[in-house]
C-alpha cells in the first residue's frame, strides 16, 4: 500500500491534498496539465473578468485547485460521477481555503453540461487505460486507484468518445482544454477530436519525455 494511502494525503504541485479510495492518487506526471495551462493563462488572461475553470472528472480535485493557486482570480467547477470523490475535493478546497471561488458537482462525461456556461480553461484526467492492461499495472495503482478513474474501455478510448464532445460543448470558443492521455494516444485522440469540432494547438511531454498533455481550442 502506497505511504500516500497510508497517511491519507500526497503533496501536487507543492500544495497537500487529501486522498480517498473514491480518488486517484495525483502523481507528478499529472502536474503537465497546470504547467501548460498556467502558461497559456499569463498569455491569455481576460482583463476584463476572471478565468472561468472546469476539471472533469475532478476526484480529489487537485487539478483544478491546483490552477487556482495560480490563478487567484480565477473561479472554477469540478464535476464527478462519484460522490464519495466530491467529498474529498470538498475537504481539499476547505484546507486550501478557496471554497469563495470553487464548486463541485455531481455529473457524468455524459451528462449535458450546457447549464453550466461556457469556460475559458477546461482540465481532465480521464480515464483512459485500456481494460486488458490495467492487471499488468503496477500494485500501488492496480489495487488501491479506483477502476472507475483508470479503466477506459477494450481500446483505452471509450472515456474519450464520451468526453470530447461534450468538452467541446462548453469550451469557450477562445478557450483552451488541457487533457492528460496515456502513452502513444495522441494519434487516436486528436482524430476523435477533430470530428467535434476541436483542433490541436498544442502537446506537453511529461518529465519521463512522454506526449501527456494535448490542449485543444475550438476551431
Amino acid at each position: 500500500e502506497p505511504i500516500s494511502r497510508i497517511r491519507g494525503w500526497r503533496e501536487f504541485w507543492s500544495l497537500r491534498f487529501a486522498l480517498s479510495p473514491a480518488t486517484l492518487d495525483p502523481r507528478p506526471e499529472s502536474e503537465t496539465l497546470i504547467e501548460a495551462a498556467v502558461s497559456w493563462a499569463s498569455r491569455n488572461a481576460v482583463k476584463d473578468r476572471p478565468l472561468r475553470l472546469l476539471d472533469l472528472g475532478t476526484g480529489s480535485g487537485c487539478l483544478l485547485l491546483a490552477l487556482m493557486c495560480e490563478l487567484p482570480k480565477a473561479k472554477g467547477i469540478g464535476i464527478d460521477i462519484n460522490p464519495n470523490a466530491l467529498a474529498t475535493a470538498r475537504r481539499n478546497v476547505a484546507s486550501l481555503g478557496l471554497g469563495d471561488r470553487a464548486a463541485f458537482a455531481e455529473h457524468s462525461f455524459t451528462d449535458d453540461l450546457g447549464s453550466l456556461g461556457d469556460f475559458d480553461v477546461i482540465l481532465s484526467n480521464p480515464p483512459y487505460i485500456p481494460t486488458g492492461e490495467i492487471d499488468g499495472l503496477a500494485v500501488d495503482v492496480k489495487s488501491f486507484d479506483p477502476v472507475l478513474a483508470l479503466d477506459g474501455g477494450a481500446d483505452g478510448m471509450t472515456c474519450w468518445m464520451q468526453l470530447l464532445p461534450r468538452l467541446a460543448a462548453v469550451l469557450a470558443v477562445d478557450g483552451m482544454a488541457f487533457v492528460e492521455i496515456g502513452r502513444g494516444q495522441e494519434n487516436a485522440v486528436t482524430a476523435v477530436a477533430e470530428k467535434v469540432n476541436l483542433r490541436l494547438r498544442d502537446s506537453h511531454c511529461d518529465l519521463a519525455g512522454i506526449t501527456r498533455c494535448l490542449a485543444f481550442s475550438i476551431k
